[in-house]
């Protein structure tokens, strides 16, 4: 008796070894539960098992033995109202399992006898139960137990670990479509800045193919530099010397693509650690602000521009007015009356600039609102005539529209700044004087 006892559980190690040889090799399920499952009916006599998994809120069949596919359906009552067990594989048991079977049997047509069930656990989450059958009376001990549960806590390992690998596969298939179809360059670099994942859009901002940038430094690939022209790569890379603050680091620079175009790019280089607080890997995020520099430079200038334009009305009202008030001279009416038109004209324009101020920020925070209505575009064009041709006699103005000229829907106050504008350059950009025809 004593050898049998040996000899049983010797063959039990040999299955739960090589379990966990199949567990360590691959991971597609359907077999290892299999194996699980054979394993545990050649153990316990049974003739008969299956394994079923909860998914969804729903049990499901996922390997049998000794039942052939076209019988499986009759197994429907082993599937459902199945309790979670709260307290334990010891305190676990499925409720009229003598009826169950004997279902099961009538209606498959096999002389299923006896079974036994156990809860497939792994770290607190039921994820099944594992059913052996006997054909003959004789019932499971608690030996036959004991024995079921070390192959169920192998098929619950196995369950768990297979979905652990799914989800992770999951989670970076997501991560991957994520990164690839994000509008941003993305790059992901190891410690010593070689590039490991490099996403379409940092093909498209730095015309190298995906396929030549992985394994390179990434100094190569971005060559970035400074406003100045500076090199910020390699001799000043921004993250040669990683912070171990959870901040991320912010650059900005141009990168310069194959064809030598110019790209202004902002660069947030985010650093990962690992438990010991070494470097694994960078991820730079790049994103093109080549738009938002050239929108900072045309602000510049038109800022610059516009000083200047407020500049010359007010030195020109300023120097009327200081002249109109010395005390040592005497003018006459004539001279008065155009002196103070000037200052009306000036005062005018300077009023003019800043409402165009006004609606360029209005426009900016799109806040711009139009009246519209019924506009005849001559006589808003004899309006403006009227109006520069007080402010130059160098030049004769000349409004020249068909007769049939038709009325217009438009904001007229919006239509005479237009051709205000248009008088205003062709004034300037004929300083010799000449005819400006609308």
């Amino acid at each position: 008796m004593l050898i049998d006892y040996s000899d049983y559980k010797l063959r039990q190690r040999e299955y739960l070894l090589r379990i966990s040889r199949a567990m360590t090799s691959r991971l597609e399920l359907k077999s290892l539960l299999r194996l699980i499952l054979s394993g545990a009916a050649d153990m316990l006599d049974g003739e008969a098992g299956l394994i079923i998994l909860k998914e969804d809120g729903t049990f499901h069949i996922k390997a049998s033995y000794g039942v052939s596919p076209e019988l499986l359906r009759f197994f429907e009552p082993f599937l459902v109202d199945i309790p979670s067990p709260s307290g334990g594989v010891s305190g676990w048991s499925l409720p009229d399992l003598e009826m169950r079977l004997n279902l099961v049997s009538a209606a498959a047509g096999i002389p299923l006898r006896q079974v036994i069930a156990l809860p497939l656990i792994a770290e607190g989450e039921f994820l099944g139960v594992i059913y052996i059958f006997r054909t003959t009376s004789l019932a499971f001990s608690e030996n036959d137990r004991q024995v079921l549960a070390s192959f169920a806590d192998q098929a619950a390992i196995a369950v768990r670990n297979v979905r652990l690998y799914q989800q992770v596969l999951r989670e970076k298939q997501r991560l991957n479509a994520i990164i690839e179809n994000s509008a941003d360059g993305v790059m992901i670099l190891d410690p010593r800045g070689r590039i490991q994942v490099f996403n379409k859009a940092m093909a498209n901002l730095t015309g190298w193919d995906p396929k030549d940038a992985i394994g390179k430094p990434c100094w190569e690939v971005l060559r970035l530099r400074d406003a100045q022209g500076n090199q910020l790569c390699k001799e000043n890379c921004p993250f040669l010397s990683p912070s171990d603050s959870d901040s991320p680091l912010y650059v900005e620079g141009d990168i310069y693509r194959g064809d030598e175009k110019r790209i202004t790019v902002g660069i947030t280089y985010s650093h990962l650690f690992d438990e010991e607080g070494r470097l694994t890997n960078i991820i730079a995020n790049v994103r093109d602000i080549t738009h938002i520099r050239e929108a900072e430079e045309m602000k510049s200038t038109f800022i610059s521009a516009i000083s200047h334009e407020l500049k010359t009305p007010v030195a020109i009202i300023k120097g009327y007015a200081s002249t109109l008030r010395r005390e040592d001279a005497r003018w006459d009416e004539e001279t008065l009356r155009e002196s103070l038109a000037i200052i009306e004209e000036e005062s005018d324009r300077l009023s003019r600039l800043i409402d165009n101020l006004l609606e360029a920020s209005r426009i900016q925070a799109g806040g711009l609102k139009l009246e519209i209505g019924d506009v005849w575009i001559p006589r808003v064009a004899e309006k403006v005539v009227s109006s520069y041709s007080r402010q130059s006699k160098l030049h004769h103005f000349e409004v020249a529209f068909p007769p049939d000229f038709p009325v217009i829907l438009a904001d007229e106050e919006r239509i005479r700044e237009v051709l205000e504008n248009l008088v205003s350059n062709a004034i300037k950009y004929s300083p010799q004087g000449g005819t400006i025809w609308i």
